[in-house]
């Protein structure tokens, strides 16, 4: 193995070491909102074709787009927060995630393209598991700053 092979692979140790696999799901994901999706959405993506979901409800046109740079600061600061594994994640992103369930369910139950209540309740759940792995997962982060 080359020096420079060493310190690369170094490099990605550092990254995956402090958090466990699925975290480092989530990271990958906020990373991928962030300096992928949402740049399109915000600026690529026609007005009369953008939607934002909160709580389930369903946002269109300007009322998305005014909205979307709250979706892309939580995801920022999801990518950074969890890449420095900061103490403020640990509640944060589970209250956040809590937020995806409540609109899992309700998208699901009440939106004419969604799969139902029984659907949404299953997805729901996924979500609820996630945040509470969030919520409990306190002995990964540094010090609450």
């Amino acid at each position: 193995m080359t020096e420079e092979q060493s310190r690369i692979r170094g490099i990605w140790w550092q990254l995956w070491r402090p958090r466990p696999v699925w975290m480092s799901g989530v990271m990958l994901f906020c990373f991928y909102m962030t300096f992928i999706y949402m740049p399109f959405d915000m600026f690529l993506k026609p007005v009369e074709q953008d939607e934002e979901v909160w709580f389930g409800i369903v946002l269109h046109g300007w009322y998305a787009k005014a909205t979307e740079p709250l979706h892309w600061v939580i995801y920022a600061a999801g990518a950074w927060g969890f890449y420095h594994m900061r103490g403020w994640m640990t509640p944060w992103a589970a209250l956040y995630t809590l937020q995806v369930a409540i609109a899992m369910l309700v998208f699901s139950g009440i939106d004419p393209r969604g799969a139902g209540w029984l659907w949404g309740l299953l997805l729901a759940s996924v979500f609820c598991g996630l945040a509470a792995a969030l919520w409990f997962s306190r002995a990964h982060f540094g010090e609450h700053d």
